[in-house]
């Protein structure tokens, strides 16, 4: 299974997000990098990702590969993220076949209601056991599974 992480901007959360998951999941973990932008997807590389692709064109194309898409709800908001969320990418993502598992954090003018403020680092743990769970894994560090 292919996981796809999505971010822009700086590429921090989907970096964060990369990091996490090499750390939680097997090794093998395919995991593609899709920025909006080249330091995003650069940010992501550097975290491990296991390829990287960049741009609207690129995201649309690859997207439906990922039968796990990660990143902040900004990635299915049209023109989030200063414009770098473009109406057609909002769309691919939104319409992939790919369960997604988005993060309650957006930089748009968009209140989540329900959503409680946690600490970014919080709320992508809990994303990466919802991840674990989509696998079949158990809970924790990949390290801890090896002992």
């Amino acid at each position: 299974m292919i996981i796809a992480v999505v971010d822009g901007m700086g590429g921090s959360i989907g970096t964060q997000i990369v990091l996490e998951l090499r750390r939680c999941l097997p090794e093998e973990t395919e995991i593609m990098a899709l920025g909006t932008n080249a330091i995003a997807t650069g940010s992501m590389m550097k975290a491990k990702a296991t390829r990287g692709a960049t741009g609207e064109n690129a995201i649309v194309y690859s997207i439906p590969e990922a039968g796990l898409i990660m990143g902040s709800l900004s990635i299915v908001v049209p023109n989030s993220m200063m414009g770098e969320v473009s109406p057609a990418i909002a769309t691919a993502i939104a319409g992939a076949p790919g369960r997604k598992v988005l993060l309650p954090v957006s930089n748009p003018p968009l209140d989540i209601m329900g959503a409680s403020r946690k600490p970014l680092q919080a709320l992508i743990k809990e994303a990466i056991e919802v991840v674990r769970e989509h696998f079949g894994l158990p809970a924790g560090p990949r390290e801890e599974q090896d002992v």
